[in-house]
């Protein structure tokens, strides 16, 4: 599906909670090919709970709908998620770019290391894998990625 018009990114709203985490366990389904077996309040705990008071949230629209959004510090990424069928038009891009804007000059983050289309997309914007690792909970190996490359030191 291709975005016709601007991408708009505004501030986290709470009247957005419901889309949002609809749209972002969509695309988390898709993008790493499990179903989540939380609940959707669960869920809605969690990124009210966990993400949202350790993050700064933006959200893109495409007129009016709700098409991705990111979490991030100035030091790291939490969440970034673009609407099923429509990744591959510059929403991943605007977001992550308002994410290093607002960073203090480094960001990481984790990807699914199955999540290949999300691994090619930052390895793109400039991220490097830093670590290999396996996370718990999904029970999936994982990518950490640093923004800018990591600099080496003279020996």
């Amino acid at each position: 599906m291709s975005t016709p018009g601007r991408i708009r990114l505004c501030e986290y709203r709470a009247e957005w909670l419901d889309e949002l985490i609809l749209m972002w366990r969509a695309s988390f389904e898709g993008g790493v090919g499990v179903v989540d077996p939380h609940p959707i309040d669960e869920q809605q705990n969690y990124f009210l709970s966990q993400v949202l008071p350790h993050n700064s949230v933006r959200v893109a629209f495409v007129g009016q709908e709700l098409v991705g959004f990111v979490a991030a510090s100035k030091e790291s990424i939490s969440q970034l998620y673009v609407r099923v069928g429509f990744q591959r038009n510059g929403i991943g891009t605007e977001l992550l770019e308002w994410a290093k804007s607002q960073s203090a000059g480094t960001l990481w983050l984790y990807a699914f290391a199955r999540n290949h289309g999300a691994c090619s997309f930052y390895e793109r914007m400039g991220f490097v894998q830093i670590a290999k690792g396996f996370e718990p909970m999904w029970q999936l190996e994982d990518v950490k990625y640093q923004w800018p490359a990591p600099t080496k030191t003279a020996t």
